[in-house]
C-alpha cells in the first residue's frame, strides 16, 4: 500500500456549510474559527500577513478619525484573516467545489425572479438578482464556470451546470467578469497541470463563440450587445473622485468604509438597491439610506484602497497580493490560479476583494491561504511503483 497520506476532506458539515454561503453569505463568519490555522503557515507567509495587517492598523492612525477608523480597520483586517485562515484550514482548492451548488441555486433565482417580475424584457435589460448586483452575478458565473471545468470528481452534471452558470454571465452582460474569466484561464493555462491546461479556455472560448455568432446573425440581445462595446460606464469620474479624495489624507486615506462621499459621481444618487429591484420600483429603506454610502467602491482595487487607506495600507495590500499571485504560479493549482489571477484583472475596473461581499471576495482572499501553504513535496520516481507492488523503498 502506498505511505502517501490521504488528501484532507473537511468534514460532512462544513462542506454543507460551504455549498450554503451563497445563498445566506453570512454563513462565511464561520471561517473565524478558523484563524488559529494561520500559526501553521511558514515563517515567509506569517511574515507578509503580519506586514499586511500593521500596515491596516498603523494606516487607520493617520486618517481624519482615526479612533473609528482603527476600530473598522480591525474587523476589516480580522476578517480577511479569518479568510484567508480558512484556505488554510481547506488545504485545497478542491474542498471549495461545494460552492458550485449554492451558485446554481443563486442563478435559478436570478432567472426565476427576474422573468417572473419583468419577462423577457428583464432580461433584455440584463439578468438580474434580488441581492446579488449585475456585476456581482456575471462573476459568480464566471467562477461556477471554473468549478465545473477544474472539479476532478465531475460527471454528466458539468454540462448542465455549467451551461446554466454561461447563460448567466451572458444576460448579466457584464464586461469586468468576462476580463476575470480571460485572464484566470489563462493563467491556469500556463501555471496549472497538464492534464487540464486546455479545458481552462474551454468557457472563454464559448463566450466568445457565442457573442460572435449574436452578433452575426444579428440577434437583439442587449447584453452581449454590452460586453462587445468599449465604454467605461462613468468610471472615469469616480476614479477622479477617488484620486482627489486620496490626496486630501495620502498617508493614510480617509479611513475603511468612509470613502463613499468622496465619491462625488456615485454618492450623488443617494441610496440604491440593485438594479433589479430598482426596476420594480423598490426604494431603499429609509433607516437604510443614511449608510448607503457604505459600500460605495471606486471601482479600481488599488485606488479605493488608496481613498481608504492611503499609501501605508496600500503597500500592504500590494505585498500580500504580489506574495499570493507568486506563489500560486509555484503551487500550479488551477482553481486558486484562476481566482487570484482573474479577480485580480478585474480589480481594474472593479473592486471584487473587499469585505464583505456576497461572497466573491471571501473567496479570493480563501484562495490567498491556498496560495500560501508549502509546496507539495513531490513523490520520488518509482516510488509509486514500489508502492503498488508492496516492496518497501529502500532506506536513504
Amino acid at each position: 500500500m502506498s505511505s502517501r497520506p490521504r488528501p484532507f476532506m473537511p468534514p460532512r458539515q462544513v462542506s454543507w456549510l460551504i455549498a450554503l454561503i451563497p445563498v445566506f453569505p453570512p454563513l462565511y463568519l464561520a471561517a473565524l474559527g478558523a484563524l488559529g490555522h494561520l500559526r501553521t503557515l511558514p515563517l515567509a507567509a506569517r511574515q507578509v500577513l503580519f506586514f499586511f495587517a500593521s500596515t491596516q492598523l498603523i494606516a487607520a492612525l493617520f486618517t481624519p478619525r482615526p479612533l473609528l477608523s482603527l476600530g473598522l480597520a480591525a474587523i476589516r483586517t480580522l476578517l480577511i484573516l479569518a479568510m484567508i485562515a480558512a484556505g488554510v484550514y481547506l488545504r485545497a482548492s478542491r474542498n471549495l467545489s461545494p460552492l458550485l451548488w449554492g451558485q446554481l441555486a443563486i442563478f435559478v433565482t436570478a432567472w426565476g425572479y427576474t422573468l417572473t417580475t419583468q419577462g423577457l424584457a428583464g432580461v433584455q435589460e440584463r439578468l438580474g438578482h434580488p441581492y446579488y448586483y449585475v456585476v456581482s452575478l456575471g462573476l459568480v458565473a464566471v467562477v461556477a464556470l471554473w468549478i465545473t471545468v477544474f472539479w476532478r470528481a465531475g460527471g454528466w452534471w458539468r454540462w448542465p451546470a455549467g451551461g446554466l452558470a454561461l447563460a448567466t454571465l451572458l444576460a448579466a452582460g457584464s464586461r469586468g467578469p468576462l476580463l476575470a474569466l480571460g485572464v484566470g484561464s489563462l493563467a491556469a493555462l500556463a501555471f496549472a497541470g497538464r492534464g487540464r491546461r486546455w479545458w481552462a479556455l474551454l468557457p472563454g472560448a464559448l463566450v466568445l463563440g457565442l457573442a460572435a455568432l449574436t452578433t452575426t446573425l444579428d440577434i437583439p440581445f442587449k447584453p452581449i450587445e454590452r460586453l462587445l462595446n468599449d465604454q467605461t460606464s462613468g468610471r472615469e469620474y469616480i476614479w477622479r473622485d477617488a484620486a482627489q479624495g486620496w490626496q486630501t489624507s495620502p498617508l493614510g486615506g480617509v479611513g475603511p468604509y468612509q470613502g463613499g462621499p468622496y465619491l462625488t459621481y456615485l454618492f450623488k444618487d443617494g441610496c440604491q438597491l440593485t438594479p433589479t429591484l430598482a426596476r420594480n420600483d423598490i426604494a431603499c429603506p429609509e433607516g437604510l439610506g443614511r449608510w448607503s454610502s457604505v459600500w460605495l467602491i471606486a471601482h479600481n482595487a488599488w485606488l479605493h484602497w488608496l481613498l481608504e487607506t492611503g499609501v501605508i495600507g496600500t503597500l500592504g495590500l500590494v505585498a500580500v497580493m504580489g506574495y499570493a499571485l507568486w506563489r500560486a504560479a509555484l503551487l500550479g493549482d488551477a482553481l486558486t490560479t484562476a481566482v487570484l489571477y482573474g479577480f485580480t484583472a478585474m480589480n481594474v475596473v472593479d473592486v471584487v476583494i473587499a469585505l464583505p461581499s456576497q461572497h466573491f471576495a471571501e473567496l479570493w482572499w480563501a484562495a490567498v491561504g491556498l496560495s500560501l501553504l508549502p509546496r507539495p513535496v513531490p513523490e520520488p520516481a518509482g516510488a509509486s511503483a514500489i508502492a503498488r507492488s508492496g516492496q518497501a523503498a529502500p532506506p536513504v
